[in-house]
């Protein structure tokens, strides 16, 4: 629990101005404001036309939040392709008419600090940039790099790498709290997406926040209104607690939502955020603070993760997949721990005893059911598992009838087939059906695993997916007289523990379900 008041931390929020015209400029600036921004970069390449003194004089007149100035020549992966001199004149000349900021490049920095000599304003500060677009040097070379820019005279050092992979953003965070100077240090792209959410707690400057999704002035920008009310940007401190969902893809998930309104709801001081990752055991190795304290596992990783703890939970051996790890403050340890099994089999009881008018004392409606399984991945084995340990005959449909669908079946004492013979796999009425793959997940979302015309024989279908809520197998499904269980059941069910196991706290239960019914 956070203790007393949570101070706002020091770190500002820039809200990028790309408007075509000075009209769509100012309006934005005023909507920068509203947002809660404490900064606009006023990015003058965006421009049709530019008139300098003119349009700079109505720019700094009408905005109601300190400016920063930038004019980004192609050559820095920007929008500007005129007259070198012209380009600086236009920053001197933004500080000769009361800007706070402006932002220049690192190879022109030096002559652009000389033309400024002895003219700069007391409480005007120059930001000395340098972008990469290709990749995050080395611990050594960004360290040199930040010398570089410091030589200039920088009041400011800006650094903007790019992410190949997501430990890259360790390296920017340990330059960040190593420095001395103010620091601006973000990388770029979706694997570089924490640089931006979690720079406060490493001491970052300023971060950037758009004004609305799909307006972003480089990759990976989070929103103004993500930073702020999802993330709880202010509130974020150095001691704050880092968890997060590990998958690939992960941008759809909606665990950042649901825990971060939970934690927030209990004042607990930690911060929920997608992570996009490519080798779990590098992430985890790299990552390996106490503060970065519990994890989410989602698709494709959880029999992975397995492999990566240090001790695994019994169930979850069993299962052999792990959709939570805690990393034990005492030592670092890693726990991996399956919750996936009892959201996803408990929300298919409770969906059965809902239409069969039964109690929940009367044993499992699933006993003695056939139990069909799409899927034999970390999902699949936790459903299939589940399901055996209730008591019904499970059977796993999956792509490639091979080893790991045979090995499934044969684990849970169960039968398998390929998923292209499951329209033609209808043994009896009133069977169980369970997806677990990816397949009708948004962008995706008119394919489903099976045809319509087999759905008759089915009395509940179970879809793991839950972005769409009402998936296109779903929606068959009901339509052709079946009892139906959203993933948004497993969703939220899987998530109680995990979120005790996060906090050591109980799940606000009924909040949970108040926040994910607001989810489309």
């Amino acid at each position: 629990m956070g203790s007393g008041v949570m101070m706002k931390n020091s770190t500002l929020i820039c809200v990028p101005i790309m408007g075509e015209t000075i009209e769509k400029m100012v309006d934005d600036m005023n909507k920068a404001k509203t947002s809660g921004g404490d900064i606009v970069e006023i990015r003058l390449g965006s421009l049709k036309r530019f008139n300098p003194r003119k349009d700079l004089e109505l720019l700094i007149r009408n905005c109601p939040l300190p400016t920063l100035f930038s004019y980004r020549p192609k050559w820095e992966g920007g929008q500007y392709d005129g007259d070198e001199n012209s380009r600086r004149d236009a920053l001197q000349l933004a500080m000769e008419l009361g800007a706070d900021y402006v932002d220049i490049e690192l190879k022109v920095a030096h002559e652009f600090m000389n033309s400024i000599h002895g003219r700069k304003p007391e409480n005007f500060k120059v930001i000395v940039s340098s972008h990469n677009y290709e990749n995050t040097p080395s611990v050594e070379d960004l360290g040199n790099l930040v010398a570089s820019i410091q030589a200039t005279g920088a009041d400011i050092v800006k650094i903007a790498t790019t992410a190949l992979d997501i430990t890259d953003v360790a390296r920017i965070f340990q330059i960040t709290v190593q420095s001395k100077v103010p620091v601006i240090a973000l990388v770029m792209g979706e694997r570089g997406l924490i640089s931006r959410i979690l720079c406060p707690k490493f001491g970052g400057y300023l971060t950037f926040g758009t004004l609305e999704h799909g307006t972003v002035s480089a990759p990976g920008q989070p929103t103004i209104q993500d930073l702020v009310n999802l993330y709880s940007f202010r509130k974020l401190r150095p001691d704050t607690k880092v968890f997060g969902v590990i998958g690939n893809p992960i941008g759809h998930s909606k665990s950042p939502l649901l825990y971060n309104e939970a934690f927030k709801s209990v004042g607990f001081n930690g911060v929920f955020v997608h992570l996009l990752v490519d080798e779990v055991a590098k992430f985890l190795h790299t990552y390996s603070a106490s503060d970065f304290a519990g994890f989410s596992c989602s698709i494709p990783y959880k029999e992975v993760a397995v492999k990566c703890c240090d001790e695994v939970d019994p169930v979850a051996k069993s299962i052999g997949a792990v959709n939570c790890i805690i990393r034990r403050p005492s030592d670092g340890k890693l726990f991996g721990y399956n919750t996936d099994c009892v959201g996803a089999i408990s929300a298919i009881e409770d969906g059965l005893r809902d239409s069969l008018k039964i109690n929940s004392t009367s044993g499992s409606p699933l006993a003695g059911k056939l139990f069909i399984v799409i899927g034999a991945g970390g999902a699949g084995r936790a459903l299939a598992y589940g399901a055996k340990e209730k008591g019904a005959r499970v059977v796993i449909a999956n792509r490639n009838y091979g080893t790991r669908a045979r090995n499934l079946a044969d684990t849970v004492g169960g039968d398998a087939l390929s998923l292209a013979d499951l329209n033609d796999f209808h043994p009896e009425n009133g069977m169980i059906l369970a997806n677990t793959t990816s397949v009708g997940m948004q962008p995706n979302i008119d394919e489903t695993p099976i045809s319509k015309e087999s759905l008759k024989y089915y009395y509940l279908v179970f879809d793991a997916v839950y972005t769409p809520k009402i998936t296109r197998l779903l929606r068959e499904a009901q339509e052709s007289g079946a009892v139906i269980v959203t993933g948004m059941e497993m969703f939220i069910g899987q998530a109680y523990e995990q979120f005790e196991r996060f906090t050591g706290l109980p799940a606000p239960k009924e909040l949970f379900r108040e926040i994910m019914a607001n989810v489309q």
